[in-house]
């Protein structure tokens, strides 16, 4: 290590002002930062404002994400190996490619009982989508450092994290690398880079790609990473969401299956009808993006950043009541049109991406609400604004994401008013 230490320390001035290298110096310090603590030690007088630094901060948002990048990779190969299953037991052919390559080669098989086939099949569609969007999205981070001439901020480790996590497993690599380089330069880069940013760059992406690439990342074909071979042609496993197919549900198929909640039930496949549960979807058995599926996941992240006092309880806890609120109004009300109407408020906590939205997205403490109140009315808004979307527009059954959108447009217009309004008590208190 010491080797490695004196390496660096005599390529510094390389980059170093005035080096040959100087406009290279992102990358450097880039390195540096990631092998070693800075060596600077503050000297005289100094003002400690927080016991957090940005660093720490994004390694603990991070650490708090692995529960759910661990169900991104199970799942994703669980719900594959049980496709692969349907689809022989209903006499059609599989379709492989590289991925089965690869997981053939380990010697592996494609049984969804077995824990290992699960793991290391998911891993083989989550890792490449990761690599190719730390891969893009970090080069445009580098791009952006050099112009300006500033250092790599640590900002994007959860960014290029979180990005993957919301994506379906076969979502082309391609289009991975376009999503994660719109969301890093128009999300954040193009308002000064970290910190400055007021739309969360990760849900910018993935908006990015749910209006420009919409037949790769919705509909019933791209939640399930199976393929099967019909007539000769190479068609996608049709399995929808359980959001989806509440989403696409006509009146006349629930007057047929019972209720809304009973057509869970029977959600139609290639491979025959899947069932879906409440318990199910809090554990995250289900299809749907690779990080999102379990709510369980999502709760045991909320733990660590809450005691960590990174993620606000306060947006969370906002965001569960507006969306109680809302989603019981129409429980109540009900609709003989709609049966989303017929979706009970704590169904809605479990399916779609509303639990990872709500602990990792919409807490984001640059895009949110900075005050300790506007964060009650943060979260409220996101939280109503997400069944509003769901329930009244069946075009988005998925609505966490542009509800946060929204809700990080308004943040700064909550903070200014509950400022203001602090001023005005304030003065009155004075007067009296």
């Amino acid at each position: 290590m010491k080797f490695l230490r004196n390496t660096l320390d005599k390529m510094h001035p390389l980059f170093d002002k005035g080096g040959k290298l100087e406009k290279l110096y992102p990358l450097y310090e880039a390195a540096d930062t990631f092998l070693y603590t800075p060596g600077q030690v503050a000297k005289g007088l100094t003002h400690v404002r927080d016991s957090l630094d940005l660093k720490r901060m994004m390694t603990m948002v991070v650490v708090a994400l692995i529960p759910c990048v661990f169900m991104a990779m199970w799942n994703t190969g669980y719900q594959a190996n049980l496709a692969i299953q349907a689809i022989q037991e209903a006499g059609l052919e599989p379709a492989f490619d590289w991925h089965n390559s690869i997981h053939s080669a380990l010697g592996l098989a494609h049984d969804p009982g077995s824990f290992l086939d699960n793991l290391v099949y998911g891993a083989i569609f989550f890792l490449p989508v990761y690599i190719v969007c730390m891969t893009a999205g970090g080069l445009s981070e580098l791009v952006f450092s050099m112009i300006r001439g500033h250092e790599i901020n640590e900002g994007f480790l959860v960014t290029g994290l979180l990005f993957p996590l919301t994506l379906p497993p076969d979502i082309p690599l391609w289009q991975v690398a376009v999503g994660i380089m719109f969301g890093v330069v128009i999300g954040k880069e193009i308002f000064g880079g970290t910190g400055r940013n007021f739309l969360n760059p990760a849900l910018t992406a993935r908006a990015f790609l749910y209006f420009a690439y919409a037949g790769q990342i919705s509909g019933d074909k791209v939640w399930t990473a199976a393929k099967f071979v019909r007539d000769g042609a190479v068609d996608g496993y049709s399995g929808a969401t359980a959001l989806g197919w509440l989403g696409q549900l006509k009146p006349k198929q629930v007057d047929e299956l019972g209720s809304a909640m009973e057509s869970l039930q029977h959600i139609a496949t290639t491979g025959g009808e899947q069932s879906v549960s409440w318990m199910s979807s809090f554990l995250g058995t289900i299809p749907g993006s690779m990080g999102e599926t379990s709510a369980l996941a999502c709760l045991i992240g909320a733990v660590i950043l809450i005691a960590t006092g990174i993620g606000s309880w306060r947006i969370m806890a906002g965001v569960c009541i507006g969306a109680a609120g809302l989603a019981s109004l129409l429980y109540i009300v009900g609709s003989e049109t709609n049966p989303m109407f017929q979706v009970p408020p704590w169904w809605h906590f479990v399916i779609g991406g509303f639990a990872f939205g709500t602990v990792f997205m919409a807490t984001d403490p640059v895009s949110a609400s900075m005050t300790e109140t506007g964060k009650w009315y943060y979260g409220g808004l996101i939280g109503a604004m997400t069944i509003l979307i769901r329930a009244i527009n069946p075009a988005f059954p998925e609505g966490i994401m542009l509800a946060i959108l929204f809700g990080n447009v308004f943040a700064p217009l909550i903070d200014y008013f509950v400022v203001q309004a602090n001023i005005k008590r304030r003065a009155l208190r004075y007067a009296a």
